[in-house]
């Protein structure tokens, strides 16, 4: 299955200035002060930075935008070779912290840590690739290569990596419950043995 690669980056460009992703940062950042856009060619761009959230007490933080114009489809698109010989965003250095990533007809936005959505795309790329195969983009003369997981099998993964044991897991004895019924039983096993005894 193919895309026009080309054409959704440049519709990505016509769309950075729309309303709808004011909104779905004030909903992510309640203390947005402010947005830098980062569309022009430089380290920030290259670094997979479309747009700097600046908030009221100065922390900054990078976002890599990725549109799909079509409907939920209940999958993320894994991009892991953007040409041939170079890794796609699933795998190559970003300097952003989120990648988010929104169906626009549903208006559906997902945020997507990058570092433990990069973690956990090592950890089950074979895996996944095997389960869920490759879907290609096309661009001029080569295509993108990307692996569509399903979101909720991608959230869970990224949430295991937010806990760490860093100790020996040891397991809590159950305790044992003596109920009355137990103790009944007990004691009369106890007096039989006494009564027979006594003969």
């Amino acid at each position: 299955m193919t895309a026009i690669f080309k054409d959704d980056l440049a519709y990505s460009h016509t769309e950075a200035d729309k309303e709808y992703w004011l909104k779905i940062y004030r909903k992510a950042f309640p203390t947005l002060e402010s947005i830098e856009d980062n569309r022009e060619d430089g380290p920030t761009q290259r670094g997979g930075i479309d747009k700097t959230v600046i908030l009221k007490n100065g922390k900054r933080i990078g976002i890599d935008e990725k549109i799909r114009r079509i409907a939920n489809t209940g999958d993320i698109m894994l991009e892991y070779q953007s040409s041939p010989g170079s890794p796609g965003w699933a795998e190559k250095p970003l300097l952003c912290d989120y990648i988010v990533y929104i169906f626009l007809p549903s208006g559906l936005a997902h945020y997507l840590p990058v570092i433990q959505l990069q973690s956990v795309w090592q950890k089950n790329k074979e895996v996944w690739l095997n389960k869920y195969s490759t879907r290609s983009a096309k661009n001029e003369g080569y295509s993108t290569l990307n692996c569509p997981v399903p979101t909720n099998i991608l959230y869970q993964a990224i949430q295991s990596e937010f806990t760490i044991q860093f100790g020996e897991s040891k397991q809590e004895a159950t305790p044992t419950v003596i109920t009355a019924k137990t103790i009944s039983r007990f004691t009369a096993a106890l007096l039989k043995i006494k009564q027979m005894r006594n003969n």
